[in-house]
């Protein structure tokens, strides 16, 4: 019956240039979280201060993505994604270059925030910008592209930090930040300009209207317990493999085989989803993150003696996150295209707020990291599942598009 039939749309070739501008945006914030790490002890020396104040500036940043991306949100829908967008790339590439010639404490830590808080405009807006061009499906896909990339950052960022800190100085890193700011600056400046549509919806109309929405709610709540898992394993991990008598090599090591898998489950998802449509794939997707998360809950409350029990049921939990990311943020911000900005950013305010609440209690609680890390995984999980039965049957499914051979 026709009815019964699978739904095809057929996919138009995305130009490359498009898709590495729309990366370079979701990668941004990631680099610039990363690519500094391995200078810490270097800049301490630098600034003739304690880890506490290094370490400090990577909270800063934190704090001021928080914080940061609704209010961009909010300024693009109502200012349009061109302006807004360089608005913040000048902000982010002015705190770059002052970080380079920075030479106090206290100015690394403002700069640091100013740096975050511009930073948060390509990191919201690049989603809108996705969902204004390629509505539906072909929106899906697109992330299922790009995000999997972000996953090379942590792998990557920092091994060029190091490369710049041996050759030419710590400086060079913010150097480096800059001139990939005046590069996507010059690019968006290309950009068609675009005039947002008159509205009479206010800022407080638009954010209680996302809220009560079922749709947008529910697929960013599992977006964000889904991260949450990933960043309470991130943090517990290198104390459980210390507490086992692993080094710090092995420890660096051990981040790779997670990464290729994230990789590998944006790819395998991308494929399903253009084949069968995101509803049944999102459905198996929840019962292979709730399957691997149970599995590292129950291993972690065992003793081990070696870090592979918990190694490879996570590795099956960040394939299942890497097809299951573009799936739930796509539903979440194709609920709301007219205010799609407003909407990512939100969302990923909630996101990183939730991950690090996560992040926040395995820290805390670092001295017994192996079964707060399981069990925090497991309630994560718990909420993946609260948050898709939320969405329920409001979320609409997409339809499978047909790829060209």
């Amino acid at each position: 019956m026709a009815g019964n039939k699978q739904i095809e749309t057929k996919a138009e070739k995305i130009p490359f240039i498009e898709l590495l501008y729309l990366a370079g945006l979701s990668m941004m914030a990631f680099v610039a979280t990363d690519m500094y790490l391995p200078a810490f002890k270097v800049m301490e020396g630098y600034y003739g201060t304690g880890p506490e104040s290094i370490a400090l500036s990577l909270s800063v940043f934190l704090a001021g993505l928080a914080g940061g991306q609704l209010l961009w949100g909010l300024a693009s829908d109502r200012f349009g994604r061109r302006t807004t967008l360089m608005a913040g790339l000048v902000l982010y590439t002015l705190a770059s270059l002052g970080l380079t010639f920075s030479d106090s404490v206290w100015q690394l830590l403002s700069l640091r925030f100013v740096q975050a808080i511009g930073v948060c405009a390509p990191a919201v807006i690049w989603q809108a910008l996705v969902i204004d061009r390629y509505p539906g499906a072909r929106g899906q896909q697109v992330f299922a592209t790009i995000m999997p990339l972000v996953a090379l950052s942590p792998a990557l960022a920092p091994q060029l930090g190091v490369g710049l800190t041996l050759l030419l100085g710590w400086q060079s890193i913010f150097l480096a930040l800059t001139a990939i700011g005046l590069v996507w600056l010059w690019l968006t400046w290309r950009l068609p300009k675009d005039q947002p549509a008159a509205s009479q919806r206010s800022v407080r109309g638009d954010i209680a209207g996302l809220l009560r929405s079922r749709v947008y709610l529910g697929n960013v709540v599992i977006f964000g317990a889904a991260s949450a898992a990933f960043f309470a394993y991130l943090t517990g991990m290198p104390e459980i493999m210390a507490s086992l008598g692993y080094d710090a090599r092995q420890i660096g090591l051990s981040f790779v085989p997670q990464t290729i898998a994230f990789m590998l489950g944006g790819y395998l998802g991308k494929r399903l989803v253009a084949r069968h449509g995101d509803a049944p794939v999102l459905k198996g997707l929840l019962v292979m993150f709730s399957v691997a998360a149970g599995a590292i809950t129950l291993v972690s409350q065992l003793t081990l003696t070696s870090i592979w029990p918990v190694l490879l049921p996570f590795c099956f939990l960040a394939v299942t996150n890497g097809a299951l990311y573009p799936i739930v943020v796509n539903r979440a911000l194709s609920s709301a295209p007219h205010c799609a900005a407003t909407a990512a950013g939100l969302q990923n305010s909630l996101q990183i707020a939730i991950s690090f609440g996560a992040s926040a209690v395995v820290a805390a609680l670092a001295s017994i990291a192996l079964p707060v890390t399981g069990v925090a995984i497991g309630l994560s999980a718990l909420v993946v599942v609260l948050g898709a039965l939320w969405a329920g049957s409001a979320s609409a499914p997409q339809p499978a598009l047909a790829t060209e051979s």
